[in-house]
């Protein structure tokens, strides 16, 4: 059985990112949400590089069962 991410919230970070290389926590543990800080070290885990070109708001998946990772597709709305 393979491991399950945490829900780090049932709602999205909404951050304005500068342009650059960002990696998204796909663990749900990072204590820096819902950026990696490495504490998926351990698990089978690994972060989510993406790039942004311009400077832009974004919404970033915290409940980590989105199907357009890193952005919030809606999903969090399903959880109980």
């Amino acid at each position: 059985m393979s491991e399950k991410p945490v829900v780090a919230a049932k709602a999205p970070s909404i951050v304005e990112l500068e342009p650059g290389t960002y990696y998204w926590c796909s663990c749900g543990r990072s204590a820096s949400q819902p950026f990696c800080d490495g504490s998926h070290s351990g698990t089978t885990f690994s972060p989510m590089q993406f790039e942004i070109i311009e400077k832009k708001r974004v919404a970033l998946c915290d409940c980590k069962i989105t199907c357009n990772a890193p952005f919030c597709d809606g999903a969090h709305k399903k959880l109980p």
